[in-house]
């Protein structure tokens, strides 16, 4: 098994970069917009691109909050092991709002399909994007597509993307584990 650099941390900054400007293109002063980062890794990418939002590109009033989609996995009573679950951190409503979903990596879409499903208990929102870092195009199960993507990778099913963020692995790096 080895590890191959899909993207070092200066191409994840110049990504974060152009992601956040992409967001101001499409959501101006984000007085309509909410940002919410998936539990557990999407929220690392979600609290960088709120800050560069708010230091980088002066937006003033970002909502940015977490949601934890254990319990509405398709496969939450399908592991051996039960999962751990995170917290929940939306302290606004969605109702009428903009929403982007924010997330790691988007595999086969049901980690979206589950979040969709846990954001109804947070209202009713106008829109709903979402906005991932790395894209595995061809590993789809559900015709879920996203509107922001960093980069886009056509990795096989026994290939693993792995995002690893300073904040918990002490630099920012995107791998492809190659069996």
């Amino acid at each position: 098994m080895s590890k191959k650099v899909l993207l070092n941390s200066k191409e994840i900054e110049i990504i974060l970069h152009r992601l956040a400007c992409q967001l101001i293109e499409n959501h101006n002063d984000f007085s309509d917009t909410v940002l919410i980062g998936l539990q557990p890794r999407g929220i690392f990418l979600a609290k960088r691109l709120a800050a560069l939002l708010e230091t980088e590109y002066k937006v003033t009033n970002l909502s940015l909050g977490f949601l934890d989609i254990t319990f509405y996995r398709d496969d939450f009573r399908r592991r051996d092991a039960p999962l751990e679950a995170a917290n929940t951190n939306i302290d606004f409503l969605i109702e009428g709002k903009k929403v982007v979903i924010i997330d790691d990596v988007l595999y086969s879409g049901r980690s979206v399909r589950a979040a969709l499903t846990a954001l109804q208990s947070y209202g009713r929102p106008e829109n709903i994007e979402l906005l991932v870092l790395i894209d595995r195009r061809f590993s789809r199960h559900l015709p879920i597509q996203p509107n922001y993507k960093g980069r886009q990778v056509d990795a096989i099913n026994e290939e693993k993307v792995l995002v690893h963020w300073k904040e918990s692995h002490k630099k920012d790096a995107v791998y492809i584990d190659i069996k």
